[in-house]
């Protein structure tokens, strides 16, 4: 988000009845809803925070305790145990093929797969 100057953007009869309202002050103007974007949409933000949460997943699945993974990843002891359970909610909600056919065990990656489809 960025300011731009009343001046530069708006007609001069608009501006003037907004200073009836507001004098002076920042004014905060929300997108139009279908223009508006997702969280984590215009940078890697979301996608990094799904591979780190994958990796505390993978890690847990692993036999690491949770105070370890809270000390590793630098978060809290409640953030590493709502990350292992909505983690857990995903993989028991997941049905998609690909884990179906899986038949190899591999638990890490079946970690990863219930993590990164998480929004």
């Amino acid at each position: 988000m960025s300011y731009k100057k009343a001046t530069h953007v708006l007609p001069r009869d608009l501006l003037d009845k907004v200073q009836e309202y507001v004098d002076g002050e920042f004014l905060y103007i929300p997108r139009v809803s279908e223009r508006k974007k997702d969280w984590g949409t215009a940078t890697s933000t979301r996608r990094d925070q799904q591979e780190r949460n994958a990796a505390i997943y993978a890690d847990y699945i692993a036999g690491v305790p949770m105070e370890a993974l809270a000390e590793k990843y630098y978060l809290s002891l409640k953030s590493i145990q709502r990350i292992v359970g909505q983690c857990k909610k995903m993989k028991s909600g997941m049905k998609s093929e690909t884990q179906e056919q899986r038949t190899d065990g591999d638990e890490t990656q079946r970690a990863e797969d219930a993590c990164k489809t998480q929004k």
